[in-house]
């Protein structure tokens, strides 16, 4: 393997732990919150709330265990599949805690997310329900998902103190995120009145990604899987005209199909015609 390919299997490798880890700091972060919001609560007795605190914290250790491999197997997400998902990370504040969450339900008929969509998109938004409540005066948060065919659009509206400000600390992880997968984000808030966070995620990558990553980042080994990968030819004959194994073929295809945001072998092919 060559240095360019082991420095790109590094970085993706490094952007996946990564993301891995914020996911998880955020499920730690929601379940800490789920735990003392039953604990706290004077609607069960102690008995009861240790209880739900303990069955919190063990399905969470089981999500936790299972996520990462439940997600990576999820090519596509129904759109009403991820919401349903993001309401059941929810739940406990919902039953234990004082705030009132309430969900806008997308529509049956939107489009199917990717995977990674749907997996940056409620972590994305518990992030922000933690920020809304943050400083305690939140007691209303209303959760909406849209789709207009080209972008997840997410909008959380709380009745606080309307303080929160796009610069916030609170906000960064949260921008961060969005910015990385070329999405928007604005906060508008009204003192006395509460926050409103719009955020707009694309489903498919930009033709700006697809731009940046141009053949001169391709290795020589890259560039000559590109042009039979463009010619319709398969992975094992890719294996014996270049005389390497079939595994390394279908590293440099993984590799192509990051390099130029496409997401299927079809798409590749339609990439490497144009070069």
């Amino acid at each position: 393997m060559s240095h360019d390919s082991e420095g790109h299997a590094s970085r993706s490798a490094a952007s996946d732990h990564a993301r891995t880890v914020a996911e998880q700091a955020d499920r730690h972060a929601l379940t800490l919150e789920s735990v003392l919001a039953a604990l706290r609560s004077a609607r069960l007795s102690d008995a009861a709330a240790r209880a739900e605190a303990v069955e919190i914290a063990s399905a969470a250790l089981i999500e936790l265990r299972t996520a990462t491999d439940r997600q990576r197997n999820s090519l596509l997400e129904p759109v009403t599949g991820a919401f349903s998902r993001l309401r059941a990370d929810l739940r406990p504040l919902v039953r234990f805690g004082d705030l009132d969450v309430q969900f806008v339900e997308p529509p049956t008929t939107g489009r199917a997310l990717p995977g990674d969509v749907a997996h940056s998109a409620r972590a994305i938004v518990r992030t922000a329900v933690l920020a809304l409540v943050d400083d305690g005066a939140a007691r209303r948060v209303r959760i909406q998902w849209d789709c207009d065919g080209r972008n997840l659009l997410m909008q959380l509206r709380d009745d606080g103190a309307g303080a929160l400000d796009v610069h916030d600390d609170a906000v960064r992880p949260i921008a961060e995120r969005v910015v990385a997968l070329e999405g928007t984000l604005s906060v508008a808030s009204t003192p006395g009145w509460g926050s409103t966070v719009d955020i707009s995620l694309p489903l498919d990558p930009s033709p700006r990604t697809a731009e940046a990553d141009t053949d001169s980042d391709l290795t020589d080994r890259e560039r000559e899987v590109l042009r039979l990968v463009a010619t319709g030819v398969g992975n094992r004959e890719i294996a014996e005209g270049l005389g390497i194994s079939l595994n390394t073929v279908k590293y440099h295809v993984a590799n192509l199909l990051r390099k130029h945001g496409a997401r299927t072998r079809a798409e590749l092919a339609a990439a490497g015609a144009r070069t």
